[in-house]
């Protein structure tokens, strides 16, 4: 025997609707929610992990403002100061500063200026020489 057809009315009408259903998810009013939503999260925007990390590393506890001094002694002397002092550091002392020095100019990438990452690779030279490992 042979089935009987759906008419092509009902087809056209079922993929009006889905038509109709897809294009009002898609297409958004100025005052509606996502929109709204969206603003919100810009505005409290979440630490970044990496500056978690320079806040609450178990390796060094850091003097703030650290790596926006202009001297690379004073950078390397500062790190020096944290290392030693840090009771939750987990390896040597030059080993934590420099660690913690290296993380942050990878992490910075390319938004660091050129001047402050010339002055922070020095840093790292001045803090072997701090430690006696020239």
């Amino acid at each position: 025997m042979a089935q009987v057809r759906k008419s092509t009315h009902s087809r056209k009408t079922a993929k009006r609707k889905a038509a109709h259903r897809t294009s009002s998810r898609t297409r958004r009013h100025p005052g509606s929610r996502k929109t709204s939503a969206r603003k919100i999260s810009k505005r409290a925007a979440p630490e970044r992990w990496s500056q978690r990390v320079t806040k609450e590393s178990d390796a060094l506890d850091l003097k703030r403002g650290v790596f926006k001094q202009t001297s690379p002694k004073r950078i390397a002397a500062s790190l020096k100061r944290s290392a030693e002092h840090s009771r939750r550091r987990k390896s040597g002392a030059y080993r934590s500063a420099l660690s913690m020095l290296t993380f942050y100019i990878n992490r910075a990438g390319k938004t660091l200026p050129k001047t402050q990452r010339t002055r922070l690779e020095r840093a790292k030279v001045e803090l072997k020489r701090a430690f006696g490992r020239e």
